[in-house]
């Protein structure tokens, strides 16, 4: 097991397109493996390389109940998208402990890579499809933040700061008392 380091908000490497990756080989498998292991740890249910710092275009997505377990997508673009939407909680492990609705289309149909680089083609609903325009977004250099309006971001962005700074102000130390 090999956890990476997760970068946080306001990391401009959040907001920077990925390349596309090219080479298909043992570490690309490693990071993968890599990632997965730093989304369950996070906690999270979606995790792109970009979150931990690595511009390349990988999603790995662990949804309870999934039948299929762990997916990685390399290279995944959106080919089409419904035009009914769907708005859904969503958050970031980049941006711990705030969430908001963000409404996206309810399906949309994919093409990516596998980790040996042969193009695959699906289509997704529910929360698979959330979760997959959520991290592409992010691999476009989009913060899920940006879905929402200035008011409601600017509101998010205050409560998160208040938030890390109580998580890095010091405990306070109690002296032991003297016994009676």
């Amino acid at each position: 097991m090999s956890l990476r380091e997760i970068i946080k908000v306001p990391d401009p490497r959040l907001r920077m397109p990925c390349a596309a990756v090219e080479r298909f080989d043992d570490a690309l498998r490693q990071l993968t493996i890599d990632l997965v292991d730093t989304m369950r740890a996070a906690p999270g249910i979606g995790m792109t390389a970009a979150h931990v710092g690595i511009l390349q275009r990988i999603v790995v997505i662990e949804l309870e109940d999934d039948p299929v377990g762990v997916r990685a997508y390399v290279n995944p673009i959106i080919e089409w998208s419904s035009d009914d939407w769907v708005v859904h909680e969503e958050g970031s492990v980049s941006m711990p402990g705030v969430s908001d609705e963000v409404e996206r289309p309810a399906r949309i149909r994919l093409r990516w890579q596998d980790l040996d680089g042969a193009w695959e083609t699906a289509e997704a609903d529910g929360l698979l499809a959330v979760c997959l325009q959520h991290e592409i977004d992010q691999l476009d250099g989009i913060f899920w933040t940006q879905h929402l309006s200035k008011l409601r971001r600017d509101r998010l962005t205050k409560r998160y700061e208040k938030l890390q700074r109580l998580a890095t102000r010091p405990k306070a130390v109690v002296a032991d008392q003297p016994k009676a």
